[in-house]
């Protein structure tokens, strides 16, 4: 069975529905998770499983459409942080706080959504290879800032790598049910992050 969207909307009207199809999804999958139905989700929409079925041809469709703009909306937000803390290059710790507030922002709202969302969309070949880039761009964005203030350890790659990952699985496999706060997933990036000399020679953060 094909999972992806039946079509991509091109007028106006079919574009504010999918947005309102997607919208309802998004809540019904909230509240109901995988035992969610195309049913359910229409008569949320306020439309008929007709309507639902001719632009998705099953849930697990929807899914991954939803999980689709997510991805495009972390990039776009994450974007233009990692744009200004380059031109404004800010202290350590306020570089960490800006980028994993916009992680918190983006993962605060339907957290049990997003656990799903993370376990059973974006499978296909082509939809791997966009996230595989999504994370390869955040890695290289907290790499640089490592490198920047020294921090990293012997290998600030790995560390990078690391902090993403870790970070990743805090918002999407921990807290499927708690409300994802900046504050907390700054302290565990630091956490990972080797302490940095200090100009006597001892180790601080």
């Amino acid at each position: 069975m094909d999972d992806r969207p039946r079509k991509s909307p091109r007028q106006q009207r079919s574009r504010e529905t999918v947005d309102t199809l997607l919208e309802a999804a998004a809540q019904v999958f909230s509240r109901e998770g995988v035992s969610a139905t195309t049913n359910r989700i229409a008569e949320r929409a306020g439309m008929s499983i007709g309507t639902l079925y001719q632009y998705f041809p099953n849930k697990t469709a929807m899914l991954r459409a939803l999980a689709e703009r997510h991805l495009i909306e972390a990039g776009q937000q994450l974007g233009e942080v990692f744009a200004r803390l380059r031109a404004d290059e800010p202290p350590f710790d306020e570089s960490m706080h800006a980028i994993l507030a916009v992680v918190a922002d983006l993962h605060r709202d339907r957290p049990a959504l997003h656990a799903l969302l993370h376990r059973v969309a974006l499978r296909l070949p082509e939809e791997l290879a966009m996230m595989q880039a999504f994370e390869d761009y955040l890695v290289g964005e907290i790499e640089y800032h490592l490198r920047r203030f020294g921090r990293g350890g012997s290998d600030p790659l790995l560390t990078a790598r690391t902090v993403v990952h870790a970070v990743d699985a805090q918002v999407h496999r921990v807290l499927t049910r708690h409300s994802v706060r900046a504050e907390d997933l700054t302290a565990l990036a630091k956490a990972l992050i080797p302490a940095e000399p200090t100009p006597d020679g001892e180790l601080g953060r």
